[in-house]
């Protein structure tokens, strides 16, 4: 049995410790508290409660609030994670005093140390789930000069093309609230058996492209510090000019974090097309790390650096210190784009008006020099391929279905957490600590069907002799469908059709090889 009214003293230890609660307030959140818990009366001998001060995340505490909730009907069953989030929102500070910090420590003491208050808030006050995430499986797939990162992961379901699109067809309603899972109004949102409650969420306000817009921490966190800006408004994702402006004046606040937009498309665009919103971070992308193979000069663009990256799929780089000249050529780059088709390559800008070509824009600032990577993005079907073209083609659906978005593009693959559990029964097969049954697996209601193939495959390779060597043969596997994944998102592909291709399109947008 949890003791509700120790608990109540551990929760205002750890709030003055690591939510910025004033000492000063102790009593009257004692008293929320103990009216939250339907309690009378405080706890008179709490005995050393230092250990709090030494917590690193809040796991202990929300585990004692949820089985507290549970033991004393506070909450329906099932819902306890819910209650915990209410608890630990009504103990973090109001959001205009989030703001209000963050820019004193900003002025004070710069960018960096008012992100650092912002997401050691976002962690101790459980939104940002610090032990889930640390649950995935991550490791990196060097490649000559290149690298790949991989991560399984095991706290987000996993979605299909399909269902991604439904969310751009879904008419408005009064009735939905919040609108969306983006939406401004999740902020101290209860929540819902199916939409996360969000009491313990802050976000920053700020302008974006002279629009509100707000920033806060991903609780899924697929890298460091991985933060999304969203638009107030709740309108659809789109690639324009006004797109560029954000994306540099969010790096012009935040020039310590890279920043990024999906395509405004579904199958190329992300998981959630209906809200605009962008996604950046502390982390560099293997992306980041590529040199530029061809490099060109544009005439109307003198001061921009413009070249084809040495990337998997289709990237154009350009830097410069010029904002007006990069944000300008970016444009245009986006415009032609746009209304781009090349036969040849099977890039074609629309099919009875419905549009194929978008791309997806990186931005970051090195010193005084601003970098814009603009990949470009066809979401065409085919009967061959009626998932995408230029999507992960049907071979590779096993271990990645879902649509190839900004973050993938970059080169940090998010597989779904599913392939824990399958990835080790096939190398438990590989090794022979599992029989092989081919008929078995064969049947569409073996929980490996999906895998036959790869299975078939990798055994007709060869067997291995220990658990060990038949993962590192199925982690292998792995990295080489991520790479021909991005291979088959590339609109040019590395051919010689493919880089005629990708000349024509430079040359169109008025780039000549240097």
């Amino acid at each position: 049995m949890v003791d509700g009214k120790l608990l109540i003293e551990k929760l205002l230890v750890y709030a003055e410790e690591f939510l910025h609660l004033s000492p000063r307030d102790e009593v009257y959140f004692r008293n929320l508290l103990l009216r939250e818990f339907k309690l009378d009366a405080p706890c008179r001998d709490t005995g050393d409660l230092s250990f709090v001060k030494k917590l690193s995340v809040p796991d202990v505490l929300v585990e004692e609030i949820e089985g507290y909730a549970t033991e004393n009907g506070l909450c329906e069953k099932g819902l306890e994670n819910l209650y915990s989030t209410y608890v630990m929102g009504i103990l973090s500070p109001l959001p205009s005093k989030v703001n209000q910090t963050f820019m004193e420590i900003k002025n004070a003491e710069g960018i960096e140390k008012a992100c650092e208050y912002f997401y050691n808030l976002s962690v101790m006050n459980n939104y940002v789930q610090k032990t889930a995430i640390g649950r995935n499986l991550k490791w990196d797939y060097p490649d000559g000069d290149k690298y790949l990162e991989i991560t399984v992961n095991l706290s987000k379901p996993e979605k299909d093309n399909k269902e991604i699109a439904k969310l751009l067809t879904i008419k408005k309603s009064d009735e939905k609230y919040p609108e969306c899972l983006l939406c401004k109004e999740n902020e101290g949102y209860q929540g819902t058996a199916t939409h996360p409650a969000r009491e313990n969420i802050r976000t920053i306000s700020l302008n974006l492209g002279g629009e509100k817009w707000f920033v806060q921490y991903s609780p899924y966190a697929y890298y460091n510090e991985h933060m999304i800006a969203i638009s107030e408004k709740h309108a659809p994702m789109h690639i324009k000019a006004d797109t560029v402006q954000k994306l540099l004046d969010f790096v012009d606040f935040f020039p310590n974090y890279m920043i990024g937009s999906n395509a405004a498309l579904p199958i190329v665009g992300g998981s959630i097309l209906n809200h605009e919103h962008f996604q950046g971070g502390e982390h560099l992308m293997p992306m980041h790390n590529s040199k530029v193979k061809v490099e060109y000069v544009s005439e109307k663009y003198p001061s921009v650096k413009v070249g084809i990256l040495d990337w998997y799929n289709s990237v154009i780089r350009l830097n410069s210190g010029d904002r007006d000249a990069l944000s300008g050529f970016a444009t245009e780059i986006i415009s032609v784009w746009e209304d781009y088709t090349d036969a040849d390559n099977e890039i074609y800008s629309y099919t009875d008006g419905v549009p194929h070509n978008s791309l997806s824009p990186v931005c970051r600032k090195i010193g005084d020099e601003y970098q814009i990577d603009l990949i470009l993005r066809n979401n065409r079907t085919s009967e061959e391929f009626p998932e995408g073209i230029f999507h992960a083609h049907p071979e590779y659906h096993n271990i990645k279905k879902e649509g190839i978005g900004l973050i993938e593009a970059m080169g940090l693959f998010i597989l779904p957490g599913r392939l824990k559990k399958q990835l080790n029964m096939i190398a438990q097969i590989l090794c022979k600590e599992v029989e092989y049954n081919k008929e078995e697996i064969a049947t569409p209601e073996n929980y490996l069907y999906a895998h036959r193939d790869m299975i078939k495959a990798l055994v007709e390779e060869g067997y291995k002799a220990d658990l060990q060597s038949a993962n590192e043969r199925v982690t292998l596997w792995v990295n080489e469908v991520c790479k021909n994944i991005l291979y088959n998102t590339a609109v040019f592909k590395d051919t010689e059709c493919g880089k005629a291709g990708f000349d024509r399109f430079m040359n169109k947008i008025g780039a000549k090889i240097k």
